[in-house]
């Protein structure tokens, strides 16, 4: 199909602001800010769209570092984008080509992995060019970009979802820096991404003293009189005995799996005394909700188990309940016309150079043209389909997880994934990739790719009035068929200790101090 006026106006305007986009994009992943503490990334990202004539609401869905952007140009389609912006605790990685915190910072701050900054940017760079386009060319409709805190938590998207962020829109555009293979320079065809599930468990210790009491009992007189456990066994408990029942959880089937991660603590230094508080986090990702559920019982009745051992109470807190993702082929058609025009990204010789001196510096022999081929070459989603498939048994309709799912419940969606620079052979420690998604030479040919895609895509929905009513018939077919309505029945869970740079008399730092070494 042959590319629009409409579409030209806006992949010259993409190839006009390279330079402006590189430099947005630099700056976000010079933050690395971590889910739900996304302060300086949400902010420029409202002051921007509010420059370019958006009108943006802060703080939607009542998370604080989430934001909601409209644009219209008359009545018309409303087309939606969005920007991901959050970084991952434990992966502080400079933009260069040795592993190196960013200056001042202790390795265990957060950095981009994926990375959401550059993700963020492509959906920035698409929406802008979107918009000039339709001015130019008097295209009617509308633009709405959300922005989309702590992902890498499956939080915002189940909870926009929920709140109706998503409704009303023509079409949703969902791209994500490729990450694994097949899914490089294609769109996701049948088999989207699975149910996501996430959940605190809070124990608290508030009557220590009524543990194996009896009434009139003397103050303890020495540390050998009986006391409760407290919070710090129930965490230990609670997390040994759920990796004891993981294999009945669930049949050995399907691709689930299930991580953990202690929140905070509550302790009294290393005195005698209780833990009144600790959190320990579960994330599972699952094909289906009812798998999902099932596991969820588990941890529940284990957790309520050890709070009676440990003289805890416990509580439970939401942080995602993520549907399964619905497939358009229609929306994918669309986009895939889109990946095959654009093409895939093209490193130059000093993208390149960099690339390979990342190798040495990960003790692996140079290579003359180090790139991993997919990077540079498209695959159908129809053949990405089925090398996808070749590992999953034939009744398993949804696979890995991402929470873009919650998306195709309430507007036709594509998902689609354009090359970031991955390396040749290895295996690669992670600050490797981390550094190649920071360095302007090598993560901009994956923006701008990225960004023209999205934009010519927008352009097509609009201009197309035979697109737009395939992509939507399909839509209300496939979602009459198997309609999961939203799970999200619980507040922003923004409230809790995450990760996060604080304040001190030393500057700026990370929650836990850089260490000093000998």
């Amino acid at each position: 199909m042959s590319v629009s006026a409409a579409q030209s106006s806006a992949l010259a305007w993409i190839e006009n602001a390279r330079d402006g986009l590189s430099e947005d994009c630099a700056r976000i992943f010079s933050y690395g800010e971590p889910a739900w503490r996304e302060y300086r990334s949400a902010e420029w990202y409202v002051e921007r769209l509010r420059a370019e004539g958006f009108t943006v609401e802060e703080g939607s869905g009542g998370m604080p570092t989430a934001f909601c952007a409209e644009w219209s140009n008359g009545a018309g389609p409303v087309v939606g984008m969005y920007a991901e912006y959050d970084a991952v605790p434990g992966n502080c990685q400079a933009a260069v080509v040795r592993e190196a915190p960013r200056d001042g910072l202790s390795a265990y701050a957060a950095g981009h992995t994926d990375p959401h900054s550059a993700l963020g940017i492509s959906g920035l760079g698409g929406l802008l060019a979107t918009k000039a386009a339709m001015e130019q060319h008097g295209i009617k409709g509308g633009l709405r970009f959300t922005g989309e805190p702590a992902e890498k938590v499956r939080g915002s998207k189940p909870i926009h979802a929920a709140k109706g962020y998503y409704d009303g829109l023509a079409g949703m555009l969902s791209f994500h820096p490729f990450y694994m293979l097949p899914m490089c320079n294609t769109v996701r065809w049948d088999t989207h991404c699975g149910a996501a599930y996430s959940m605190i468990y809070r124990f608290i210790c508030d009557a220590p003293h009524l543990f194996g009491a009896s009434d009139g009992a003397p103050i303890p007189q020495s540390h050998s009189d009986i006391r409760a456990p407290g919070a710090n066994d129930a965490l230990v408990m609670m997390y040994s005995q759920a990796r004891m029942l993981r294999d009945t959880m669930l049949p050995n089937v399907g691709g689930w799996s299930i991580s953990e991660s202690i929140i905070s603590t509550g302790q009294a230094t290393a005195d005698n005394l209780p833990a009144g508080l600790a959190e320990l986090q579960y994330m599972m990702r699952v094909p289906t909700v009812e798998m999902a559920e099932s596991v969820s019982a588990r941890l529940d009745a284990l957790a309520e188990s050890v709070a009676a051992q440990t003289g805890c109470r416990v509580e439970r807190h939401w942080v995602c309940k993520s549907r399964p993702g619905l497939a358009n082929h229609a929306m994918a058609n669309v986009v895939w016309e889109q990946i095959q025009q654009v093409g895939a990204p093209v490193w130059d010789t000093g993208a390149k150079a960099l690339m390979k001196q990342v190798q040495e510096n990960c003790g692996v022999t140079a290579d003359d043209d180090p790139i991993l081929p997919a990077c540079e070459t498209l695959i159908s989603p129809q053949n990405a389909e089925a090398i996808l498939r070749e590992s999953l048994p034939p009744n398993q309709r949804n696979s890995t997880s991402d929470d873009y799912t919650d998306m195709t419940w309430h507007a036709p969606t594509a998902r689609f994934y354009i090359a970031r620079p991955a390396l040749k052979g290895g295996p690669y420690p992670s600050w490797a990739m981390n550094a190649l998604g920071g360095m302007p030479q090598t993560i901009d040919p994956m923006v701008q790719v990225a960004a023209k895609v999205l934009a010519c895509s927008a352009l097509r929905l609009m201009e197309d009035e035979g697109a737009r009513a395939a992509t939507q018939s399909e839509f209300q077919r496939r979602k009459a068929e198997h309609d999961i309505p939203p799970l999200c029945d619980y507040p922003s869970p923004h409230g809790f200790k995450w990760p996060e740079y604080v304040q001190t008399s030393r500057g700026e730092d990370w929650h836990i101090p850089k260490l000093e070494t000998k």
